[in-house]
């Protein structure tokens, strides 16, 4: 008795902490207060002493095959715009639909914003830059490095016409600032797995997460996915690609190694380009042409890729003045470049681009790599399902041919299709249409009021 008498009080002196740190627990074992980031010191306390959790509907073996039991989903959230993933594209998608009006919820499988541009350590900008070192990539995206300018450390190389590289946390802070000043509702670690269809209508996507598998149900949700998860879900028509799957690592001792012996051997191949942080280089790796949407593949490539990053790093170590590497880091996202993508109401195409086509229903501008050709349109239609309604598609996922991949899939222009397709998705959402149906001259004129270019 006196032993768990001593239990008891244990447990209420841990209670009574608990809700010193302003983790009070509703009935159900839900933090009524979010905690902040500071605290007094490590605290933990018991919400539930013991829980067992509803099998009802675990999945069974039936006649040999796993089946698993209709069920009821939890609606955590109801919203007018959706975006699923948060990159460069769904960032963008979520704070432009938020200051055009909308009510937006913002869905990330990963701890972070930014996607590759952040998880992937794919810190060089390019691909905003056409003829004449013209920028033609603005809005929101521009919007972001003009805030990494303002942070030490954040950005360099940021001049007209040129590259810059941007440094993944200081990026990643800017992010979450521009996203909460948005008033966007946020869910990381919550993986998309489904659509929520009504006919050929999107009411919503399920995801899964540390608490479960749970439902959003939306007016209009945005792919921002990278991989075309929600389109293909819901049923829209895309083309399966392959592409090159590589891993960036940075790798640093770069200020320290000496010139004067590394001078008698060649220079060795995979040392990268400078980063913001001084002496770190962030090193690319292009990879095999592979199948990114294949469970076994992509493990594949996540050993290969980090054994062959750590061995060749050793093996440059050795030669003289470059004793002084070391490895920071590798990726913790894999570099997937292509997966499925997007068949559109409209496509851009490589000949449009050659020819200098403008569209009427322009929503975003790309540019080239290094400034050796000229802008492209991106029409409203590339990012328009061409049959399932209340769903728009950003990024690399949106339609387009194949010799525009290399070219839409980059940074800059997934801002851009980003931004188009959360106006489109909050003008939708105030004027009760569909986003096939909506005016696209409004369209334009709130990205030309939120700094986008259009030509």
């Amino acid at each position: 008795m006196a032993e768990s008498l001593n239990r008891r009080g244990w447990l209420k002196q841990l209670g009574a902490l608990g809700a010193i740190v302003g983790w009070g627990m509703g009935r159900k074992g839900v933090p009524q207060e979010l905690p902040s980031t500071e605290t007094g010191g490590f605290t933990s306390s018991i919400i539930d002493p013991e829980k067992v959790q509803d099998t009802r509907y675990a999945p069974r073996i039936v006649d040999g095959k796993v089946i698993q039991p209709q069920r009821e989903l939890p609606v955590i959230a109801r919203t007018q715009v959706l975006v699923v993933g948060a990159g460069p594209a769904g960032v963008s998608a979520a704070i432009a639909a938020s200051r055009a009006g909308a009510k937006v919820t913002l869905i990330e499988r990963y701890g972070h914003f930014g996607g590759l541009w952040t998880g992937g350590l794919v810190l060089l900008v390019l691909g905003h830059i056409v003829t004449g070192g013209k920028q033609v990539c603005l809005g929101i995206g521009e919007e972001m490095m003009q805030r990494l300018e303002k942070l030490p450390g954040g950005i360099i190389n940021r001049k007209p016409g040129q590259n810059p590289t941007v440094d993944a946390e200081a990026l990643k802070y800017v992010m979450v600032e521009m996203v909460t000043e948005a008033g966007v509702e946020v869910f990381l670690h919550s993986w998309a797995v489904d659509a929520i269809l009504d006919g050929d209508a999107v009411r919503g996507v399920v995801f899964e997460s540390k608490s479960g598998r749970l439902a959003v149900l939306a007016d209009v949700v945005v792919d921002a996915t990278g991989d075309g998860d929600i389109f293909a879900a819901a049923g829209a028509e895309f083309e399966h690609r392959t592409h090159n799957i590589g891993l960036v690592s940075r790798i640093g001792g770069v200020d320290r190694i000496d010139r004067e012996k590394a001078a008698q051997v060649p220079r060795p191949r995979r040392l990268g380009g400078p980063t913001p942080a001084p002496g770190i280089n962030w090193v690319n790796l292009t990879g095999p042409e592979a199948d990114g949407l294949d469970v076994k593949t992509l493990t594949h490539m996540e050993l290969s890729h980090r054994k062959f990053i750590w061995q060749h790093l050793q093996k440059i170590r050795q030669l003289p003045g470059y004793e002084s590497l070391y490895l920071v880091e590798t990726a913790p996202q894999l570099g997937v470049r292509i997966t499925r993508v997007l068949k559109g109401v409209a496509t851009v195409r490589y000949a449009d681009l050659k020819a200098g086509r403008r569209f009427d229903d322009v929503v975003a501008v790309g540019g080239s790599t290094n400034g050796q050709h000229g802008e492209w349109h991106v029409p409203y239609g590339a990012l328009l399902p061409r049959r399932v309604d209340n769903l728009l598609a950003a990024g690399r996922c949106i339609s387009a041919e194949m010799q525009m991949a290399d070219l839409v899939r980059l940074i800059p222009n997934c801002f851009a299709t980003g931004h188009a397709a959360g106006v489109a998705a909050a003008v939708a959402v105030m004027d009760r249409c569909r986003p096939r149906d909506v005016d696209i001259r409004k369209v334009q004129n709130i990205l030309r009021q939120q700094g986008a270019y259009l030509g």
